[in-house]
């Protein structure tokens, strides 16, 4: 497989406060790879240096063999990486249909002026849009919300909407940061069914930060640990679990979590 994404010793500060130090990960094109920690550890960080959120300043991020690093977040997207957020960060007063096409901003190719006039080709590319959201909603079973206000919607189906946000933009990496975050057990093991199929179904290479070590041992090839901004372990997950180092930081000293 091919490198996808390289993340070259990658650090950020805040203020006086290293946040990641040295921070270094190569994923293949088709992975799954799980980015994991304790609360403050820096993966949220990452997803924003990544994503064009915050500025480089130390390090360096290549993408599909390309340098990205200063690339501007909208460039970054219409490259073919798109994400989720920790906090859902949904319009609430606009309908579902709304806010997953608006996930597709970078795709567009038609002027402010075509816009304005509602040219042929703005007409076009709305309506093609359109239809793609219609078709995210069906494939999660969100289609009969599609006009209803997203405050309305139950949490677990507001996550829904953001990942097929995340998806109309047609990435090719997808960024998971915490999509079980709130779930029952009965909604994570759901939350894995979904991840899988989608992988499948729409060629994604995915990196996912998540708590729930469920989910991590289910879903991920590889994992990587961060504690206080530094990688302390990176390894399958089976080994991962019980890695000295982590179960002092993270898992605790029994790895009752990790057989959670």
């Amino acid at each position: 497989m091919n490198s996808l994404l390289e993340i070259i010793d990658l650090s950020h500060n805040f203020g006086g406060l290293r946040a990641v130090s040295e921070f270094g990960l190569t994923i293949r094109e088709g992975e799954l790879v799980g980015l994991i920690g304790p609360n403050g550890a820096g993966k949220t960080t990452i997803f924003n240096l990544i994503t064009g959120v915050f500025r480089i300043a130390q390090g360096r991020i290549h993408y599909q063999g390309e340098d990205i690093t200063q690339w501007p977040s909208h460039r970054i997207t219409a490259a073919g990486i798109a994400r989720t957020f920790q906090n859902i960060r949904l319009f609430k007063e606009l309908s579902v249909l709304d806010n997953v096409r608006l996930g597709a901003f970078s795709r567009h190719r038609y002027s402010l002026f075509e816009s304005l006039c509602r040219s042929s080709n703005f007409r076009e590319q709305e309506e093609s849009l359109t239809r793609r959201a219609y078709e995210l909603l069906d494939r999660f079973q969100l289609a009969r919300y599609a006009d209803a206000p997203t405050r309305n919607l139950p949490y677990g189906e507001q996550r829904r909407i953001e990942i097929a946000r995340a998806l109309i933009s047609n990435p090719r990496l997808l960024l998971l940061d915490e999509p079980a975050a709130g779930m029952n057990q009965a909604e994570a093991e759901e939350l894995i069914r979904l991840i899988r199929e989608l992988k499948e179904e729409f060629s994604l290479t995915i990196l996912l930060i998540e708590h729930q070590m469920r989910v991590v041992l289910n879903l991920c090839q590889r994992v990587t640990v961060l504690d206080f901004g530094e990688t302390i372990a990176s390894g399958p997950p089976q080994e991962i679990q019980r890695h000295p180092k982590v179960l002092e930081a993270y898992l605790g000293r029994d790895g009752a979590l990790a057989a959670d």
